[in-house]
């Protein structure tokens, strides 16, 4: 059983968002829905690839639908983890 500090999952998850090019920091939060981020199936599929290889979990692609906001996500990721 991990312990992982849900916070730390939401920034690691915006990074991510981040990374993917969709869009910039400063122009979302925590609750801003994935799906207004720009989060289609082909990056929810490279988000649950991210999630298996950070937090070696894994997950069904439909976490990203079943959690739809990175606050909701990370204390899904978190959740998981402590299992």
């Amino acid at each position: 059983m991990t312990t992982i500090a849900t916070e730390d999952i939401e920034r690691w998850l915006a990074s991510r968002v981040v990374a993917y090019g969709k869009v910039a920091a400063d122009t979302f939060t925590v609750d801003t829905p994935l799906s207004e981020l720009g989060l289609d199936s082909v990056y929810a599929l490279t988000l649950c690839g991210d999630i298996e290889d950070e937090y070696g979990l894994e997950v069904d692609p439909t976490i990203v639908w079943d959690y739809p906001t990175i606050r909701e996500l990370a204390g899904g990721i978190a959740d998981l983890a402590a299992k």
